[in-house]
């Protein structure tokens, strides 16, 4: 068995498909399919459930594959060991969540960062928390940003932002507290700690039916709360500038502040790139 036979494994599982997997490698799918019955074969065990819209990995097929990310992951470590430069270089990525990417500090941070150390290929994806952290932990990202409260015993923690929260509404409710029971709410996908805390905090006054439209743009959400269409908890720092179409009110203590993290993680060599990307966010003082 071959490293190339444990990459197919692995795009594989993160394709869900033979085929996609074949175009993701550039490899003919006959052959792909082919050097997978061959590993079933050498292992003894199935790897795959074949179904009509895909493949599925079987629970010996899903403990292969944690093996085959840890191997990979080792060899590729070892060379980066070797042949790592002495300055920054290379691919880096980073996942980020909405309310970091979109402030100004961040965008100072990524200019600094591509100014001092243009060899290295940068890649921002955005995504929830919960999905930022499990790509970290998958190797799938170097290193990422997360709101909220997570297991942080296999990572690093390279940066903290604590930063208040705060309850937007259209500015027309700036003169009054406003009625959260009977509002609409604007949140991001399921996982952002954001939306937790505004279910946490209606449930905690008896309101079990939540009326909710969901966004996956923080542009997208204001304009929301701008137009009176709903309200939305967020951290104060998106607020860059005054807004005379939005209020702000203040929230329960227990949902007050959020923490933010850069994390990567706890690997034996540390990447250069992480560590300056790291020190241009510490120094813009996000």
């Amino acid at each position: 068995m071959e490293l190339s036979d444990l990459k197919i494994i692995m795009a594989i599982i993160q394709e869900g498909s033979i085929t996609r997997a074949a175009k993701k490698l550039d490899y003919v799918q006959s052959n792909l399919t082919m050097r997978v019955r061959k590993m079933e074969t050498e292992l003894g065990v199935q790897l795959f459930h074949r179904t009509p819209k895909g493949v599925l990995p079987t629970e010996k097929g899903l403990v292969f594959s944690q093996y085959a990310a840890d191997i990979l992951f080792k060899y590729e470590e070892a060379v980066t060991a070797i042949q790592e430069s002495e300055h920054p270089s290379g691919p880096l990525a980073i996942g980020v969540v909405e309310t970091v990417a979109s402030t100004p500090p961040f965008i100072r941070a990524l200019s600094d960062f591509q100014t001092k150390y243009p060899e290295v290929a940068l890649s921002l994806v955005t995504g929830t928390s919960p999905l930022n952290y499990e790509k970290v932990l998958n190797r799938e990202l170097d290193g990422a940003f997360f709101s909220g409260e997570f297991d942080l015993a296999p990572l690093k923690v390279s940066y903290e932002i604590r930063d208040e929260v705060i309850l937007l509404t259209n500015a027309d409710e700036s003169n009054s507290p406003p009625d959260v029971t009977n509002a609409t709410w604007i949140v991001f996908p399921k996982g952002c700690p954001f939306r937790s805390a505004s279910v946490d905090w209606l449930q905690g006054m008896g309101i079990t039916s939540i009326n909710m439209i969901e966004v996956s743009a923080l542009d997208t959400m204001l304009n929301c709360v701008r137009a009176g269409i709903g309200y939305a908890l967020l951290s104060e720092s998106v607020i860059t500038e005054a807004d005379e179409r939005l209020a702000v009110h203040p929230v329960p203590e227990q949902y007050r502040f959020m923490t933010t993290r850069l994390v990567t993680r706890k690997d034996q060599f540390s990447s250069k790139s992480f560590a300056a990307f790291a020190n241009c966010i510490k120094a813009a003082g996000i």
